[in-house]
């Protein structure tokens, strides 16, 4: 799971992002990217007594799933009905100056299942990490952070405006959260 904390802080730290003016000290600099995909499919058949959902997706693609027992509608699927998935996440980067605290890890998930007229619902998980800023080098551009575990790790940064007002010594709070959202429509 650090490994995705890493990555995470990488592609924030890279991606072209909001920042907030670097001589104000609250609310601390954040940077945050996000980014959706839906993709739909058509039923192509069901196999009721084990579950199997065949699915056949715009793009031509055949997969086969298992609708687990917490799909509880499972009984009104039928062949010819759309279902569209919806996979979004996003990132936000909090830089807390040197001897400031930061929040402790965490991991949140949760599902909420659809109360309308046909099948649907939503899985998210947020995770938030911290890692310590271990040396900045403006002429590359990268950082050397630390994780809670104590791995070190360097990455490139793409836009060194990034790094503006950030630290040797600075925490940078990271919080991930994905989310996927599935709704099932009548077919037509």
């Amino acid at each position: 799971m650090r490994t995705i904390h890493i990555a995470l802080f990488i592609a924030v730290v890279s991606a072209s992002a909001l920042r907030a003016d670097a001589q104000t000290p609250e609310p601390p600099k954040a940077l945050g990217a996000g980014a959706a995909a839906t993709v739909s499919a058509t039923i192509q058949s069901i196999e009721a007594a084990d579950r199997l959902v065949t699915l056949k997706f715009d793009d031509g693609t055949v997969n086969t799933v298992l609708a687990g027992p917490e799909v509880r509608r499972f009984n009104e699927l039928k062949v010819g009905d759309k279902v569209t998935f919806t996979y979004g996440e996003s990132a936000v980067v909090q830089v807390r100056k040197a001897g400031t605290g930061a929040s402790a890890s965490s991991v949140q998930e949760g599902m909420a299942r659809g109360t309308g007229a046909r099948p649907s619902g939503m899985v998210a998980q947020q995770v938030t990490a911290t890692v310590t800023v271990e040396a900045i080098d403006p002429a590359i551009p990268s950082i050397t952070v630390k994780t809670e575990d104590g791995n070190r790790v360097t990455h490139k940064v793409q836009d060194k405006k990034n790094l503006e007002g950030v630290a040797v010594g600075d925490r940078l709070e990271i919080t991930f959260t994905r989310a996927l959202m599935i709704s099932v429509a009548d077919a037509k």
